[in-house]
């Protein structure tokens, strides 16, 4: 990307580059303190005013001083790097001060900043804000709708007047969406990062489970949990996760990463696609003739750009994925497990909370605070939770969740077909059940194709519109666990001879227009 910076322009902020931002502050242009003053405008416009996308939880009010320092860090003794003053927001269940978007983890302390958010603080980023999600990361009910929470209310999708903004880590993904920050990051367990990232149109990178640390993260499954980035370029979120990825000795899993950690910037190569064997599960893409008519018209472009496009190339054991429900009692153990384990380590929780068994209480007694009525009233997957015990049913679980998921499914489908990689549309790639699950499959989401019908979301009441036209969806890039760096060329390359990510907008009032000028 040319960066309008090195012609003396101000970055447009809608979509402006980590690389262009950072590139102006080099040259004096502005200052951190003005584009952290410029964001925190654009979110007082769009959050609460205006469309109501409670996209943000909160801002910090340290931003402006921290961002002061590191202005005069970069005077004094010159730039830590690429993210020296570039302000990033986190999803509210990574650590840095209060806790997740429950009231009853309101006001905790934490012992550290999470694995990732000091990577990132030490990188020279400044955190503006959370961002609003699922709370619980939806551990908490099937009902609850995407992107709720009891202390940040209902977050918004962008892209059409009160639309559904599509799983836990929807508040990332809108406000990285019209510009509320350089990039965030969100967390994954079950298609949190690639469903918001798909339906507000942006790059998302769900790791490989050991990629990227979970500590100081609000647990869900300490088997399927990942952090990972939400940027609106590939570009971005490869410089994201190239800073965050590596081992930490408070996550088991990341000690049994294979090898160094590469250097992710280094897969963007625009002939990436060359030579390289595409598979699609197209048994996976079912009931989404819209979507499917768009994704079918990228296949036509994957070729052009020197891939061959293995159609279809459905996996073996697809319908015994659909059918098994070994994933819903392993994500059920791990919450119960992890979230006592989680609390027990905190500092202080001002509400006395320490067990599901007490988050369950909580809600009863709060329920104007986090069951208000009609739609959000059920804790149906905590009771639920609340019933199952670590034992040998959940051990045989987890082993057919490895199994099906990777074995005989991403695994085996890569090898059947000599694939590089799977392809499908994001919105089927979320459709199957544990093809997620354990350890193996990354998911890179490049842009948005934006189908002409209407996506049929979500399959459970809601106060959103669960039909709505022109909604972005993404295409997912699937491999085997590890492969980060294989994917990030492919995305990479498709999206630089694409760019379709501005072929769509949001819709007007939902876009700040508040710009750097303004604040300067």
């Amino acid at each position: 990307m040319t960066s309008n910076a090195s012609s003396g322009a101000l970055p447009d902020l809608y979509e402006a580059s980590i690389a262009e931002l950072q590139d102006g502050l080099a040259q004096g242009l502005f200052s951190s303190v003005q584009l952290v003053k410029a964001y925190l405008s654009r979110i007082e416009e769009v959050n609460i005013k205006g469309p109501e996308l409670r996209a943000v939880i909160e801002t910090n009010p340290k931003a402006l001083t921290q961002a002061a320092a590191l202005d005069e860090e970069r005077k004094e003794k010159g730039s830590r790097g690429p993210l020296h003053g570039i302000p990033l927001l986190l999803k509210d269940n990574i650590a840095t001060l209060y806790e997740e978007g429950s009231y009853a983890l309101l006001g905790s302390v934490v012992p550290r900043d999470a694995f990732t958010a000091a990577k990132l603080r030490e990188a020279g980023a400044i955190f503006i804000g959370k961002t609003n999600l699922s709370e619980w990361a939806g551990a908490r009910s099937i009902p609850l709708p995407r992107g709720f929470s009891g202390r940040g209310g209902q977050t918004r999708c962008p892209y059409y007047p009160n639309a559904d903004p599509f799983a836990s880590s929807s508040g990332s993904g809108v406000a990285t969406a019209v510009g509320l920050a350089a990039g965030s990051l969100g967390t994954e367990t079950r298609a949190s990062i690639v469903a918001p990232s798909s339906r507000n149109n942006i790059v998302g990178i769900k790791p490989t489970v050991g990629l990227v640390s979970r500590s100081g993260v609000v647990p869900y499954s300490s088997n399927q949990d990942t952090p990972g980035p939400m940027c609106r370029t590939v570009t971005d979120a490869a410089l994201l996760l190239s800073f965050i990825a590596g081992p930490d000795p408070r996550d088991e899993a990341t000690l049994r990463q294979p090898g160094i950690v590469p250097d992710y910037m280094k897969a963007l190569n625009k002939n990436a696609l060359k030579g390289i064997r595409l598979g699609v599960p197209r048994a996976f893409i079912r009931n989404m003739k819209a979507i499917e008519e768009t994704f079918n018209s990228s296949l036509d472009i994957f070729r052009a750009l020197g891939a061959e496009i293995v159609d279809p190339a459905d996996f073996s054991n697809g319908e015994e994925l659909l059918a098994s429900q070994a994933e819903k009692l392993v994500m059920a153990v791990d919450f119960k497990v992890g979230i006592s384990k989680y609390i027990s380590e905190l500092v202080e929780v001002p509400t006395g909370v320490k067990t599901l068994s007490d988050l369950i209480e909580f809600n009863k007694i709060n329920p104007d605070l986090e069951l208000p009525e009609p739609f959000y009233t059920d804790q149906s997957r905590f009771t639920d939770a609340e019933d199952v015990q670590l034992d040998d049913a959940y051990f045989a679980a987890l082993a057919q969740n490895f199994e099906l998921g990777r074995t005989r499914g991403i695994d085996a489908t890569l090898a059947k077909f000599n694939l590089d990689a799977i392809i499908l549309p994001t919105d089927a790639s979320i459709s199957y059940g544990d093809a997620y699950a354990t350890y193996t499959i990354q998911y890179l989401v490049p842009l948005g194709f934006q189908p002409d019908g209407a996506e049929v979301l979500p399959a459970t009441p809601s106060p959103l519109h669960s039909q709505a036209p022109g909604i972005p969806f993404g295409i997912a890039f699937m491999g085997t666990a590890y492969s980060e760096f294989k994917l990030i060329s492919y995305a990479y390359a498709f999206e630089q001879a694409t760019h379709v990510r501005l072929q769509r907008k949001a819709y007007y009032d939902a876009i700040p227009k508040t710009q750097l000028a303004s604040v300067m």
